[in-house]
Formats: C-alpha cells, structure tokens, sequence
C-alpha cells in the first residue's frame, strides 16, 4: 500500500491545522516530506512560492519551517536558557567569533521573551536532563519557536502527558498560534476540535475528509473509520 497516495494539500498562512487518522493512515509519512527527511517519489511540496521538494531539511529549516517532534529532541547537557539560545543563534550567520555585544544582547532579549511565553523563565539555569517531562514538551516547542519560522510542524505535542499537562500545552498552542501558521498531528480529539482551524483526516493514505472541526464532528465517514462513534459536543 502507498503510504501517501495522490494527496493534495493546501494550508492557509496564520491558520491551524490538524491532521488526523487511524495508525497507519500516512500522518507521519506526510510531515517528514514536508520536512524534507523523506523525498515524495511523485509529486511537488511548494512553500511561499518556492519549490522545496528536493531541498535538504537544513535547507528547508532555513526558508522558515521548523517542526516539534513526538520524541522529545532537546540538548540534555544545556540549560533551558542555552538551548533556546543555540536555537535563536542558528539563524545569525555569524563570521566573527568576536560577536558584537548589541548582538548578544538582540538574541538574550529573544530568548528572555520566549522563556516567558513558555513559562520556562524560572527554569532558565535549569540543565533540560532535569526539567519534568511536561516542561521539556514546552522546551522544544520554544527551540523550535527560536528559529522563527513561518510555519510550525508539530508532531503528537501531547503524546504522554498527564491531563494538567495537555491543559497547558493546548493553552501554549494557543498563544503562539497567532501569527504563525502551525500544523499538528495529534490523536487527542479533546485538544483537536478545541484549538484547530480546520481539521484533515487522512486514511490509508490518502484524504478522506476536510472542514472545520464541526463538519468533521459532523461526517459520519470520518466517525465509522477513526472516530469509532465518539461524539465531541464543545468545539469552542
């Protein structure tokens, strides 16, 4: 079977969207074409006007896509404020290691600011080894934020955490979904009908349907081959 088979896909800039499906479906298959780890063996992936289907992650990185992943992928050895900060200067090219102070301070500002939308900034000397599990989720999230992109992967950001967690990182998905456009795979239906835009679902690779949170409530497709008859009534 094609694990993604002639699928056409269009995101809007600023919007939120979250695809879903049964295991199998293709999600993850999808997002790392988008990222680059995967060539499509037909097909083109456009970003902002520009061809991006052969470029390299690196490449891609560089022309403002960043992507969270379902395993935690932190530096464990740095602290919560170094890790961001390695992110934030991974889009200076710097020539000189003598860096200019006004510089330095540009990036510690960055960091400060996104260490507060995090919540992270009494964690900041904080090794990441040492941060509970539900605050390393919040800590890649922000390296990623660090490299300011324009779009935002984000795959599974809730997979493990207790309810109290998932409550905090949706409310993070919140925040820093305006102005950004992001787009998540997630299995926690609670989370998807309440922070997402528009909803795709795939299934056995291809798309089986498309809409707002409450059309895809409301499809009965959708709910006979993912949702198992499950109805989700606040959608707010």
């Amino acid at each position: 079977m094609t694990a993604v088979d002639n699928v056409t896909f269009q995101v809007e800039e600023g919007e939120l969207r979250t695809i879903i499906g049964p295991n199998g479906a293709g999600k993850t298959t999808f997002f790392n074409m988008i990222a680059g780890t995967l060539p499509p063996t037909h097909g083109e992936i456009w970003f902002k006007g520009e061809n991006i289907t052969t470029l390299s992650p690196h490449l891609i990185s560089q022309r403002g896509i960043a992507r969270s992943y379902q395993i935690i992928n932190v530096f464990p050895n740095l602290t919560v404020f170094e890790n961001i900060r390695v992110a934030s200067q991974s889009r200076k090219v710097i020539f000189n290691f003598w860096k200019d102070v006004r510089e330095m301070e540009e990036i510690n500002g960055r960091v400060t600011r996104l260490l507060e939308t995090l919540r992270l900034m009494e964690r900041g000397e904080t090794l990441a080894a040492n941060l509970p599990y539900g605050e390393q989720r919040h800590l890649e999230i922000g390296i990623a934020l660090a490299t300011e992109p324009q779009l935002l992967l984000m795959d599974e950001p809730t997979a493990g955490l207790t309810p109290e967690e998932t409550m905090r990182i949706m409310e993070l998905i919140k925040v820093i979904s305006k102005g950004l456009t992001i787009i998540l795979v997630a299995h926690d239906m609670d989370v998807v009908m309440k922070v997402s835009d528009k909803i795709t679902v795939l299934h056995q690779g291809k798309i089986l349907a498309e809409g707002s949170p409450e059309e895809i409530q409301e499809n009965e497709e959708v709910h006979k081959v993912y949702l198992g008859g499950q109805h989700y009534g606040d959608v707010t």
